[in-house]
């Protein structure tokens, strides 16, 4: 048989459509998984030009797709499922509570929570969006393990979708941070209410949110206190144990008789050079702490006073943001307190 001979696609014969899916439509159409989704399910405001709903429905026909049965009885355009992409949250020591707040808080509602790890792998991420859309889930949470400035993945603007512990300037996304000021603000005051008035501050050398809010936080404690903002208190040093190693002798030598650690890495490091320099903690030197990494913060000896991250709190807050039920919020990002939890090293 010649290859003008060959069965045109469509013509009369059995096709396998078991496999087709909507990203295959999506493919075949030249749009979006967003776009299909929203054509199949002739889902009321979408902004679709003729075109597009022309070649999606030719796409349709051709490959023979059918709608599952769970988006033909989405009645109101979504399912009872909100998803959740992370970088590597749910492989880090402790921001994986923000897994565990958006799942507690999404259950509250009658909604289940799909989670997709990517690793921070772009691929795999726009695989994980693509998924969740074509399950019409009611909208997107997009965390990463640390709060930083992201680019937004372009799918994310086909659905609702809130930024935890994360913001992208000018997206219009809502997003749930960290307070970082309020939390350096806690650290210091912690320090300053057990009589200190000669603070350093062991700040990381990374740009970020954290930095300069836990710094502005630290200012802020001394100057409600009235203790005057000394710059050669302040120490840069990587975020790491060794950063707070490595900085130990500078403190020391500050004649500071309090340090306020970036984190709790930072914090660990410094109480192996005090003790290496035969200082007693927190006679000789109190240390605070930030994250409350409890893999560190509670089996340190003395265990470390710190300021916790509120993951918990921002994955429940972001499925809150996300289903409209919190009260009106702030254009800007939506600040989560970060508690003091107070130890023995003040």
């Amino acid at each position: 048989m010649s290859s003008t001979d060959q069965p045109k696609p469509g013509a009369d014969h059995p096709k396998n459509t078991s496999g087709i899916t909507m990203r295959d439509v999506a493919k075949a159409a030249g749009v979006s998984v967003a776009t299909v989704s929203h054509v199949v399910n002739d889902k009321p405001g979408s902004r679709i030009g003729e075109d597009a709903k022309r070649r999606v429905h030719e796409a349709v026909a051709e490959l023979g797709y059918r709608p599952n049965a769970l988006a033909k009885t989405l009645s109101q355009g979504h399912s009872r499922f909100i998803g959740l992409v992370a970088d590597a949250i749910a492989t880090t020591p402790f921001a994986g509570q923000i897994i565990h707040g958006a799942q507690d808080e999404a259950w509250r509602h009658g909604y289940v929570l799909l989670v997709a790890n990517t690793d921070g792998n772009t691929a795999a991420e726009d695989e994980a969006i693509a998924m969740m859309l074509e399950h019409q889930v009611r909208g997107i949470l997009y965390s990463t393990w640390f709060h930083h400035e992201i680019t937004v993945p372009e799918a994310l603007l086909q659905t609702d979708t809130v930024l935890v512990d994360c913001y992208a300037a000018g997206s219009g996304l809502p997003a749930v941070v960290p307070d970082e000021e309020q939390g350096g603000r806690t650290a210091t005051e912690a320090l300053l209410a057990a009589g200190h008035r000669r603070i350093a501050f062991v700040n990381t050398t990374t740009p970020s949110p954290a930095q300069t809010g836990r710094l502005a936080g630290y200012r802020s404690a001394l100057q409600a206190a009235r203790v005057a903002f000394d710059d050669a208190l302040v120490f840069p040093a990587s975020p790491e144990q060794e950063g707070g190693y490595a900085a130990t002798t500078a403190v020391v030598d500050s004649g500071a008789t309090a340090v306020f650690c970036h984190n709790d890495r930072v914090a660990m490091g410094l109480y192996d050079g005090l003790r290496e320099r035969g200082l007693r903690i927190p006679d000789d030197m109190a240390v605070m702490g930030f994250d409350n990494q409890d893999v560190i913060a509670a089996h340190l000896r003395p265990p470390l006073s710190t300021v916790a991250l509120p993951h918990y709190e921002l994955g429940a807050a972001g499925v809150r943001r996300l289903l409209g039920l919190d009260a009106a919020l702030p254009a800007g990002p939506q600040l989560i307190a970060c508690p003091a939890v107070p130890r023995h090293s003040v």
